[in-house]
């Protein structure tokens, strides 16, 4: 588990990384505007179908192997773009290739380790281990993009220019991907599933709980696609149009709705031993929703501000209780699937909006629909999920009522 633990750690922080000077490192390259929007786009799609792919063979040519896989394209992305400018290997890498440009999770790797730490820990332990997992992913990214900066400026330093600068920076998330895979190659085979159990999945990696995986994905992506209307960069721009909020500010802001963010994900698995994870990611999403649609009735600055944190002190909370519900709702054999399949369907829902929240932000008449927008179709999926999900509970958080460390008894 603690290797676990470790290789997300090192992936995050890889991603966060990257993503501070991805766009800065390919304008230093000489690519103009279209080809980076291409390249952009095209590596959302690749790792998306990338993704599919894997996590939904994974259980059934084994999930070490597609760990290995991931890692392999993670190196691969990283050293073709360190090595070369030109387009056509750019995009063929960016496609094919495992990169971030977002600093969020891309790749095989969530899907898989989730199915591989249910694997290990007991059901009472999964949603608590999930909170943990998350945060401590969280505060990688933190550090990784911190840790960009600090490189590529000390590289600028000691002589070289700022291509060389950016460069040392996709260099060093080539050798976190080799780390990753001799990470991976040390894992235990407990962390497969039954080999007997593996012949009956159907294309998708699916068998029995295809139509819940299926219901779930629906939902998921129903949910992403209204977050994706209040993204932080766009609840930023909103902050900066509305309110006139300076980006040293802006970073403040959202630093601490991160860090609230993160640790109210810590409070899902006390919650759910009491209540149970529906009820847990039903009633916590709730009230944050309504906070989400109170945000642009604010008056003031202060008042807005105060709104957003108390949103973010119990908007995660359903992260680890959604994770640790999808897991315990299919057999062990499905797992991964399960995960990239509603994974994948989050990613793509979240795709779809922002683009149409950034031009309602930039006109006065429209600037707050977006809030409307997302903490009305959110709360449409908070119904949805409690009535169609609610009598289908799984095993799950019954033991002491304490939040364990993922690490302790």
């Amino acid at each position: 588990m603690v290797l676990f633990f470790g290789t997300r750690m090192a992936r995050m922080f890889a991603y966060g990384a990257v993503s501070v000077i991805l766009v800065l490192y390919l304008v230093q390259r000489g690519l103009g505007e279209a080809s980076i929007g291409l390249l952009l786009t095209l590596t959302l799609l690749g790792d998306t179908a990338i993704s599919l792919w894997l996590t939904t063979q994974a259980d059934r040519i084994g999930r070490r192997r597609t760990l290995l896989a991931g890692a392999a394209l993670m190196v691969a992305a990283g050293a073709v773009f360190a090595a070369t400018g030109n387009v056509p290997l750019l995009l063929a890498a960016a496609t094919v290739g495992v990169i971030s440009p977002s600093g969020y999770e891309v790749g095989p790797f969530l899907a898989i380790e989730q199915a591989g730490l249910t694997q290990l820990v007991s059901p009472e332990r999964r949603t608590s281990v999930f909170a943990w997992y998350n945060l401590c992913g969280s505060f990688a990214t933190a550090l990784g993009a911190a840790a960009a900066g600090l490189l590529a400026q000390a590289r600028m330093g000691a002589g070289g220019t700022a291509l060389d600068g950016y460069r040392a920076v996709l260099m060093l998330y080539a050798a976190l991907g080799l780390a990753l895979a001799l990470a991976f190659g040390l894992l235990s085979p407990v962390v497969e599933p039954p080999r007997a159990s593996r012949d009956g999945l159907g294309g998708w990696g699916l068998g029995r709980s295809r139509r819940a995986v299926v219901r779930l994905s629906a939902l998921f992506s129903l949910d992403a696609f209204g977050g994706g209307f209040v993204v932080q960069s766009v609840v930023a721009y909103w902050l900066h149009l509305r309110f006139q909020v300076p980006p040293a500010a802006l970073g403040a802001i959202f630093f601490a709705t991160n860090l609230l963010a993160g640790i109210s994900a810590l409070l899902a698995a006390r919650l759910a031993r009491r209540i149970g994870l529906i009820r847990t990611m039903v009633f916590t999403h709730i009230p944050s929703n309504l906070l989400l649609v109170l945000v642009p009735l604010m008056p003031n600055l202060p008042l807005a501000i105060a709104v957003l944190l108390l949103r973010c002190s119990i908007s995660q909370m359903d992260v680890p209780a959604r994770q640790s519900y999808t897991m315990g709702l299919v057999d062990p054999e499905e797992r991964s699937a399960a995960a990239g399949i509603t994974g994948v369907a989050r990613t793509t829902g979240a795709a779809l909006s922002p683009g149409l929240a950034s031009a309602m932000v930039a006109s006065a008449a429209w600037m707050s629909v977006p809030f409307f927008l997302a903490g009305s179709l959110k709360l449409v999926y908070d119904l949805l999920l409690y009535r169609g999900f609610r009598h289908h509970p799984v095993q799950d958080e019954s033991g002491p009522r304490s939040v364990q460390s993922p690490w302790g008894g």
